[in-house]
């Protein structure tokens, strides 16, 4: 007979009933990972066809009602709308008497900490804010990149562990973030996440008129070991021309950005400004190679000023 010890049934959390109220990307998502956990998907709203489909996708057979319905179905209620839009859905709801006193209302703004929520705290919720640093697909396989995911944590003291539960519960890691720290928290994803997506997507475009076939091959592999190194090592993984001083290769490249691909002169000149001073910070870029360096970033190569950041 075994001798491990099984877990008192009593000592499990309790099971929730789950209701999306915005059916984007993001709230399919965790709602399906909440539902690997044992609790329970009952509704969901969605207004555009998209978001239909996708909810119907991930959430097969539970109904698409009004967001008032979800608030009466579910114990656990993910708003996972726009930033814009969530100030103003936590009033309305509010006013005409949705929330429930005991309910669990839960949004995933990184902008935001707990006390957006504070129109249905006074109505009786219990306010989290779990905000997921992952992008998503719209898709299934948003549910696997969820396990080991961090989240921006924020809640009332009182609620952290059941804030903390839940994120576990989806597979992800929790992370406590303070109330008035959410904003710069929200600005440092922004600037790693939403801005690697353009740069990617400029050096895609840049190859490709440069004659590559096959960017995609090429950039795969030297993005992934950049960004390995970047996190394991920070600013001691800078490479490249900038942080060598090589003013001549830099005056190259803005001189051929220019004139082939002059929408990305702005950019390009604002990196390489920022990564100048960092490898000056740093040690990397000698400061005998700087100064002529920093001339081309600042008048570009034909010695008219460059283009404003």
């Amino acid at each position: 007979m075994s001798t491990v010890q099984q877990p008192d049934p009593k000592d499990r959390p309790a099971r929730l009933t789950v209701g999306v109220v915005g059916a984007g990307r993001v709230g399919p998502a965790l709602a399906a990972s909440l539902q690997l956990a044992g609790h329970r998907p009952v509704a969901v709203s969605g207004v555009s066809d998209a978001s239909r489909r996708r909810a119907a996708q991930m959430l097969p057979d539970v109904p698409l009602v009004p967001p008032a319905e979800v608030m009466a179905r579910a114990d656990l209620v993910l708003l996972t709308v726009p930033d814009d839009t969530l100030p103003g859905l936590v009033e309305g709801l509010a006013e005409t008497g949705a929330v429930r006193p005991g309910q669990l209302l839960a949004h995933t703004s990184g902008r935001y900490g707990a006390q957006v929520l504070d129109p249905a705290l006074r109505a009786g919720a219990l306010p989290l804010a779990l905000h997921p640093a992952m992008t998503f697909t719209g898709t299934p396989m948003d549910v696997q990149r969820l396990a080991g995911c961090s989240f921006g944590v924020t809640a009332p003291e009182e609620l952290r562990l059941a804030a903390e539960a839940l994120v576990i519960e989806m597979g992800g890691e929790p992370e406590w973030i303070a109330e008035e720290m959410r904003p710069l928290y929200h600005a440092a994803l922004a600037l790693g996440a939403n801005h690697l997506v353009t740069l990617v997507a400029q050096s895609l475009e840049l190859l490709r008129a440069s004659g590559v076939e096959a960017p995609d091959r090429m950039l795969g592999p030297l993005l992934g070991a950049a960004l390995d190194n970047a996190l394991r090592s920070g600013d001691a993984a800078l490479t490249g021309p900038v942080a060598r001083g090589d003013a001549g290769t830099v005056a190259a490249h803005v001189e051929q950005l220019r004139r082939h691909a002059p929408q990305t002169v702005a950019g390009y000149l604002a990196m390489a400004r920022a990564t100048a001073d960092r490898a000056l910070a740093h040690g990397l870029l000698k400061p005998e190679l700087a100064e002529d360096l920093l001339g081309v970033l600042a008048h570009g190569t034909d010695g008219t000023e460059g283009d404003a950041p």
